[in-house]
């Protein structure tokens, strides 16, 4: 009876000590938060290549991203997903795309892939956000600019743990005035708090991205509370535009065209130590146009195009400076921690070349005038050739699974950030969540949805590795995929610009991709092949079928949007036709019926 009585009163203290522990660990939390927490300052930065900043090697002109690398620790072996609502997904919730629901993009979902598990295209239940996170840890929360995770019911920032939000919910949008920049949208969808916004009329996108946010941590200086402030420029999304001042900064950086741009950040990535010295640059695909074959005009426009996304990335950090500022003058900046990266790689895409685009352009008021380009009503885009000059010392762009899509830079700077740092160690998108949340709360996180892995050691230099060499790390999106591991890389591109095959590379003896080790290392392929597929499972990847190519999907997609968008336009064409027609008919007649007999 004695030996009964002593074990329940040995339960109950052990239960007593349980629960008065993690009672104490809440109230810790509430009272650190409060105090003793840094704040988070995320910027996503919209398309940009590992060498666009100025730290890495490229020409624009980047003194506050730059100084913050120098501060903390600028990544040079950082991955993302191909395309962008996938890893802002990533981003957000420290887990793998498919896992979140975002799997891919509207444009490019299959019908065997719409609605399924993984597909749904906005963050599926159960799923939290970091903001939601930081919540429970007593902070504030707030985002300006791109979400682009789904703009219905329960969609928006204001219904995943942020406090306040001014945010576009498209893939992109004019910089000058809210219009869309694409057919698929009659307007731009800007939101704040949830609810439809209008912009000012004084509206440049990363003006106002940055001016909103300063706007909502001044309305709360008062609060002793943390913050978490996520920044999403539309730099350097399309349409590529910027005020003169910044892009008449490059005037003549880029008349030598796209081979010569290559050429010059490859020898910049030697040099600054992002591959190895006897790294092999990949040839240009042969689809790609030829710079010494073009006429003088055309050239004149293309390389004013590239100046104005190189003055796109300098206003954009003009203004990120501007925070950087406000911070400092409210003694906020040296309890911050900054993170900035890329959503993916830049953009190829060439809008002039899609049939009927330069009819919807002519409608909405935009030219592509040398003189003009980039101001307000011009319409650039930097195109394959570029994007893939941009891209160097990678393999291919945005939407591809080589490293021209996947590989883009990630300096982050501020409290539990060494100093000075150049850290290549292998680093995902996901990793960004629980390194935010370790840093917030001092402790490893421990939810086990995360597929992402705290920075936070590697930061603190008590670690030189996130993944082991044995660690499997996959990415997919619209069939392109990728497997790493260790020192190698599976990797498919589907056509047009790949040839739908796996791929094997030592991807540290060769960032660049120029040779397949396949052949080679036959049982290194079929190791490989079977870590994708063991991911694809788990992840629940929904291949697309065979024959599938993203560019023809997009127009299969956008069919029946346009039909809903501008079916006015078609009716008034046939309408218009048919008016002609009878004209025409009863002009025969009456040509017939006069003839004398």
């Amino acid at each position: 009876m004695l030996d009964w009585v002593s074990a329940f009163i040995a339960m109950r203290a052990a239960i007593l000590t349980t629960l008065l522990g993690t009672l104490g660990f809440w109230v810790s939390t509430a009272v650190d938060a409060a105090t003793n927490r840094p704040n988070f300052v995320i910027i996503m930065v919209d398309d940009a290549a590992l060498m666009d900043f100025g730290i890495y090697g490229g020409e624009a002109n980047t003194p506050h991203i730059d100084a913050l690398a120098r501060r903390g620790a600028m990544f040079t072996q950082f991955r993302t997903s191909p395309q962008c609502a996938p890893s802002r997904a990533m981003l957000m919730t420290g887990m793998d795309n498919h896992l979140t629901g975002h799997g891919a993009i509207p444009e490019v979902l299959t019908d065997q892939q719409r609605g399924k598990p993984g597909y749904t295209m906005h963050l599926e239940p159960g799923i939290k956000s970091l903001a939601t996170r930081l919540k429970t840890l007593n902070y504030r929360t707030y985002i300006t600019g791109k979400w682009h995770l789904g703009h219905g019911d329960g969609d928006l920032p204001d219904s995943h743990g942020f406090d306040h939000s001014f945010v576009l919910d498209a893939s992109g949008a004019d910089n000058w005035e809210q219009k869309s920049y694409l057919p698929l949208y009659t307007d731009a969808p800007w939101f704040e708090d949830g609810k439809p916004a209008r912009l000012p009329e004084n509206f440049y996108s990363s003006d106002f991205i940055t001016s909103q946010m300063i706007d909502y941590l001044s309305a709360d200086t008062a609060s002793e509370q943390p913050f978490l402030a996520y920044l999403a420029y539309q730099a350097i999304h399309i349409p590529v535009q910027a005020p003169e001042e910044y892009v008449a900064r490059y005037n003549g950086v880029y008349d030598g065209g796209w081979d010569a741009l290559r050429q010059a950040r490859f020898a910049n990535a030697r040099k600054i130590g992002l591959v190895p010295a006897d790294a092999k640059l990949d040839p240009a695909h042969k689809s790609l146009r030829d710079w010494d074959q073009l006429p003088a005009d055309q050239k004149a426009l293309l390389a004013r195009s590239m100046q104005v996304n190189a003055g796109m990335l300098e206003a954009m950090d003009h203004h990120i400076g501007r925070l950087i500022d406000y911070l400092k003058k409210n003694k906020a900046f040296d309890n911050t921690v900054f993170v900035i990266t890329s959503d993916n790689g830049p953009e190829g895409a060439e809008p002039y070349s899609v049939p009927g685009w330069g009819l919807w352009s002519l409608m909405e008021g935009y030219e592509r005038k040398v003189e003009t380009l980039g101001g307000r009503r011009s319409y650039v885009a930097i195109g394959p050739e570029w994007a893939t000059a941009a891209a160097g010392p990678s393999r291919l762009f945005k939407f591809h699974a080589s490293e021209g899509g996947l590989r883009v830079p990630l300096v982050m700077a501020g409290p539990g950030v060494n100093q000075g740092q150049k850290i290549s160690a292998f680093a995902m998108m996901t990793d960004i969540s629980p390194t935010i949340l370790e840093l917030a709360t001092g402790r490893p996180p421990q939810v086990p949805e995360f597929t992402g892995r705290s920075l936070a050691p590697l930061l603190a230099g008590t670690s030189t590795v996130v993944y082991p060499p044995d660690q499997p790390v996959g990415i997919e999106v619209a069939g392109n995929a990728a497997l790493y591991l260790g020192d190698y890389k599976l990797v498919r591109n589907l056509p047009p610009l790949g040839d739908g095959k796996w791929h094997l590379f030592n991807i540290i003896n060769d960032p660049g991709e120029t040779t397949d080790v396949s052949d080679a290392q036959p049982e290194k392929l079929a190791e490989l092949t079977r870590a994708y597929q063991a991911y694809a499972d788990r992840v629940g990847i929904v291949p697309p079928p065979e024959g599938y190519e993203v560019v023809m999907q997009i127009r299969k997609n956008s069919r029946p949007i346009l039909l809903r968008n501008y079916w006015w336009l078609l009716a008034g064409m046939l309408a218009t036709m048919g008016l002609g027609i009878w004209l025409l008919v009863w002009a025969i007649r009456r040509l017939f019926r006069d003839r004398p007999a």
